[in-house]
């Protein structure tokens, strides 16, 4: 059976013998349009399964209600969290969301935002992908259409930016393994300068300062990605030292789960002889054995402020926009990996 293509409004009027525009006015229950002509059209389009062309409906409004988001990974767990709560948010006004993977990719990241442009997107939210260094592709995007960041963010774009405090609140961490009486604290962050990894790194430096505690370069580790993997490795090698940390720090969770396994490998008591906080509290932090402290981000929350955010500056398009940094409360949860209650 041949396919019958999306019928159009040009096929419905030439069938009702009445004008394109009349049409488009009836299946918007225009109050020019007589209430027996609106039902005629109505109850044709819905015989023939008529599905609106909202990319032409939007170029002539200029507004296709509709918002693009990109993110480094879908199937990142907290990147997931942040995604509900943009789809929850946006739906609840109105919007539609498309939702493109940039893949840590910085050439992808420019593609799927001028895709967003070509699918004719009302604005964008976008989490910046790790290795991101020029700015220039996005600042051409910003000059076309609204754009708000979120997660991972950079202070050379000048827009809105959903954030937590990163830095307070790995500053929190450090000193609740600093109130257990640990002093040789080993953080796992990343390589690469990334805006998350540097503000984490500079709450565990000024957590030190503030206990007395002088920063030790042995117990810095870094990884190109904080992830399982990387986790697992590092941790053999704290394993192996002669003088050991009594705690450690992962900038994610996913990394502080690597580092609990392998401690369990080499017979390591947590949090007795090491410690261990991660960061997020995603769904395996409870399922680890012993469970993880960890940061709590709320994505959910997150991904609704930005989604406020960037519908404000698409609804204000006059008003004059400067670049605001925007906030979101974290709190440490406190499990097993340091606490034995």
């Amino acid at each position: 059976m041949a396919k019958q293509g999306n019928i159009t409004l040009k096929e419905l009027s030439k069938r009702l013998n009445v004008s394109v525009s009349t049409v488009s006015r009836a299946l918007n229950n225009h109050p020019d349009i007589s209430p027996a002509t609106i039902k005629k059209v109505q109850d044709l389009a819905k015989q023939l399964n008529y599905i609106p062309n909202l990319f032409a409906k939007g170029f002539r409004a200029k507004k296709t209600n509709t918002l693009g988001v990109v993110v480094p990974n879908i199937c990142h767990v907290y990147t997931s969290t942040i995604l509900k709560g943009i789809l929850t948010q946006a739906e609840s006004l109105g919007y539609r969301v498309i939702i493109s993977e940039s893949k840590n990719n910085e050439e992808k990241q420019i593609e799927m935002l001028k895709t967003m442009i070509q699918f004719g997107v009302d604005g964008v939210l976008m989490s910046l992908a790790r290795k991101t260094k020029s700015m220039d592709g996005i600042l051409g995007i910003l000059n076309r259409i609204p754009l708000v960041l979120f997660d991972k963010v950079s202070d050379k774009i000048p827009c809105s930016q959903i954030v937590i405090d990163d830095e307070e609140a790995s500053y929190n961490a450090i000193m609740h393994l600093i109130g257990l009486g640990k002093k040789r604290i080993a953080i796992l962050k990343e390589t690469e300068n990334s805006y998350n990894s540097e503000k984490r790194f500079s709450g565990y430096k000024r957590a030190l300062a503030a206990s007395n505690i002088t920063l030790d370069d042995t117990l810095i580790f870094n990884a190109e990605a904080v992830s399982l993997e990387s986790g697992k490795r590092i941790t053999k090698q704290i394993a192996a030292m002669e003088t050991k940390p009594d705690a450690i720090f992962a900038i994610t969770d996913n990394a502080a789960i690597g580092a609990i396994q392998t401690l369990k490998e080499h017979n390591i008591k947590i949090p007795d002889e090491i410690a261990v906080v991660g960061f997020s509290n995603s769904t395996k932090a409870t399922i680890i054995s012993p469970s993880l402290t960890t940061v709590n981000q709320p994505g959910s929350k997150i991904g609704a402020t930005a989604v406020n955010y960037l519908l404000h500056e698409i609804l204000n398009p006059k008003e004059n926009m400067v670049t605001k940094t925007i906030e979101v409360k974290t709190n440490l949860v406190v499990r097993e990996s340091t606490f034995k209650g």
